[in-house]
């Protein structure tokens, strides 16, 4: 049994319940939704069980009426479920009643789903694999909040995580269930979790595959455009069977439009100003799986061959796969697969902080920042993710340069490294090794 491990997520769900009559625990499978809502429950109705279900089928009202806190784990098995758990709601129900967990959001066509439920009735939090600061690392000693906070705290700190030990981390996962194991049990699970997405979730969220193969080989390139803007024509490209047929565009859009709704997608947005301090700004999102685990196993790279340097030419130089010619902007597989385990940690952090995680890219490429942290009055925290120890001026650029476009607006500027020390530069950029950052 995996010892549970608690979770930023908690206090705001904690705080929630306490105001809300229910609440929507939502991330892909094996997260730890589970077990963090049985945590705050007295009733539990596991509708993943079929006897279950079918008895919350035939009586969803007295289902509901159970002793609260009511946990109805995989809400979407049941999609009829969240209507009732509305209805209940516009009825008085008391705060902390209900929590629902969901590993998939339901078609906008089925019964009860969520576009039918009003505003503010079911508030849904986002649960993501654990963070950094959540897989016990060492002691993080730089707040996300405090750096959002406009008051350029003091940074300090050393990290004895090293870059073998960040090469680990990307391929141990964020899934408290998988990190748990070893070796080929680890790889095992890994490859069973990519296998039920093909075949079986994709056919639950009720649209069957007709060529699995083709599923498996677009996912594989879109994980090889881990932490890049590459289009999805480039990315279908790079999926091209051997006799040479490709996905139509339908064919693509449903499988990236399915995989968020399992959320084993979770792109990175563009950033968009409200005030007019910048131009030609590019909205393509950044790619990015739920975890940076999965990517890794899907291009069938482990810490060793990360460490090698394994080149991300989308498939370039990956034991054998077909080269094709779009490099990301880096050019290796370790820095992105690094930024997308930085990235997936700071949307922790920043969740916790009612803020939102973005990217910057100007139009022509001149200028990128790899993450915006937007506070609730637009004022922003500029990050950029480096895999080197060392940070020098070249490194600073852009958020030099984003400092100048947007004045008192930023906050903060950060550079996420692996690197020992944190520590603040003479120009005020601070430098923070990814396992001392924390919420």
């Amino acid at each position: 049994m995996t010892t549970y491990s608690p979770r930023i997520v908690e206090a705001e769900l904690d705080e929630l319940m306490n105001g809300l009559a229910a609440v929507a625990l939502e991330g892909p499978k094996g997260v730890g939704k589970t077990a963090t809502a049985e945590r705050r429950a007295k009733t539990i109705y596991r509708l993943d069980d079929e006897a279950q279900r079918q008895l919350v089928s035939a009586s969803p009202r007295v289902a509901l009426h159970a002793s609260p806190p009511v946990v109805i784990d995989e809400w979407q098995r049941l999609p009829q479920v969240w209507d009732a758990v509305r209805r209940s709601v516009d009825e008085g129900a008391s705060p902390g009643r209900y929590l629902l967990t969901g590993s998939a959001v339901p078609a906008d066509d089925e019964v009860g789903a969520r576009p039918h439920t009003g505003a503010g009735r079911i508030v849904s939090v986002r649960m993501r694999p654990m963070s950094l600061a959540e897989r016990g690392l060492g002691a993080a000693t730089v707040s996300l909040a405090k750096l959002l906070s406009g008051d350029r705290p003091d940074v300090s700190g050393t990290s004895e995580v090293d870059l073998a030990q960040y090469a680990a981390e990307i391929v141990a996962s964020g899934f408290p269930g998988i990190r748990s194991l070893h070796g080929r049990a680890r790889r095992a699970q890994l490859d069973g979790y990519l296998e039920r997405v093909v075949n079986r979730d994709f056919s639950e969220a009720g649209h069957p595959v007709r060529k699995p193969d083709a599923l498996r080989r677009w996912m594989t390139a879109y994980a090889a455009a881990s932490a890049t803007t590459t289009t999805l024509a480039k990315i279908r490209d790079a999926a091209t069977s051997g006799d040479g047929q490709t996905a139509t565009k339908p064919t693509i859009l449903t499988y990236r439009e399915v995989l968020e709704r399992l959320y084993v997608l979770d792109p990175l947005p563009g950033w968009i100003p409200t005030r007019n301090h910048l131009a030609r700004l590019g909205q393509a999102p950044r790619h990015h799986l739920a975890d940076p685990a999965l990517a890794a196993r899907l291009l069938g790279v482990d810490e060793g061959a990360l460490l090698a340097g394994e080149t991300s030419l989308l498939f370039a130089g990956v034991r054998g796969r077909t080269s094709v010619t779009n490099a990301p902007r880096d050019g290796t597989l370790f820095g992105q697969l690094f930024e997308s385990l930085v990235t997936q940690s700071v949307r922790v952090y920043a969740q916790s902080a009612e803020a939102h995680v973005r990217h910057l890219r100007v139009q022509d490429g001149r200028h990128e920042v790899d993450l915006i942290v937007e506070r609730a009055d637009r004022r922003v925290l500029g990050i950029e993710v480096k895999l080197s120890a060392s940070v020098d001026d070249r490194d600073v650029r852009h958020l030099l340069w984003l400092r100048e476009q947007l004045g008192d607006d930023l906050v903060d500027a950060v550079i996420v490294t692996t690197g020992e020390q944190a520590y603040r530069r003479a120009d005020g950029i601070a430098v923070v090794p990814a396992a001392l950052l924390c919420a």
